[in-house]
């Protein structure tokens, strides 16, 4: 990665820790993260019923997905069917089947069947800011509305969001409640980026990290309910999570 994009990323974390310590939020599983606490119950139930269903039938109750459907998005659990036949007395409100802001999925499908939590509402501002994108693009052929000349993480760009008229959509980690950047690669598809989040779960936990180590974004799902949805893999290097881009 190029120096001027190293501060600029060692800046981002600088400032978003004064944020975090002057406004006194905590990490999920903290009494103050409460979308983490309203989301356990429902985590909890769904996560013995779908062990229920799969000592039962062998299968795991999941909608079926295509392979292009990103990691974190893919195995919906179909609570549907858990409730129709008897695994759960009913659909939990947190849920969109019941008009809530979150898709059940499971993670670890193969290994340790898990229950995860995607946030509906970060789905939804990415889908808003990539939609301004491509107006933008459209009416500035040739150009993307980036924040800055500088790459936040290899072939990516912070989106400008007054450049889109899209201060609105800004967006708070379902993992710290602090705001991050939505992320533009080459191609002007937009992703959340993360990498705060990754280096705070590091920093808390304690962890050792490694450049071999492979994809860090399993180090939020292991503290939290929720998925890093909308996002790229990170690696790590030179002392912080980089993001990769697919182009």
């Amino acid at each position: 990665m190029k120096m001027t994009n190293r501060r600029s990323l060692v800046g981002l974390f600088v400032v978003l820790i004064g944020v975090s310590l002057l406004s006194g939020c905590m990490y999920p599983g903290g009494s103050r993260q409460e979308q983490g606490v309203s989301y356990r119950e429902s985590v909890e139930r769904i996560q013995s019923a779908l062990d229920a269903f799969q000592r039962d039938k062998g299968i795991l109750p999941i909608i079926t997905a295509g392979e292009e459907v990103p990691r974190y998005e893919k195995y919906r659990i179909d609570l549907d069917k858990l409730n129709k036949q008897g695994y759960i007395d009913e659909i939990p409100a947190t849920a969109f089947e019941q008009g809530g802001r979150a898709y059940f999925l499971v993670i670890d499908e193969e290994t340790d069947p898990t229950v995860k939590v995607m946030d509906l509402v970060t789905v939804q501002k990415v889908n808003d800011v990539q939609r301004l994108v491509d107006q933008y693009a459209r009416s500035n052929p040739g150009q993307w509305p980036t924040a800055q000349e500088e790459e936040l993480h290899p072939g990516l760009h912070e989106v400008d969001l007054k450049k889109i008229r899209g201060e609105e959509h800004a967006l708070l980690s379902v993992y710290s409640r602090e705001p991050l950047p939505y992320l533009i690669d080459e191609s002007g598809r937009v992703y959340v980026d993360y990498a705060w989040d990754i280096m705070q779960a590091i920093d808390k936990s304690g962890t050792a990290v490694s450049e071999d180590q492979g994809d860090l974004r399993v180090l939020l799902t292991e503290h939290s309910y929720f998925v890093p949805v909308k996002s790229l893999p990170y690696v790590w290097k030179d002392g912080m999570p980089v993001a990769q881009s697919e182009n």
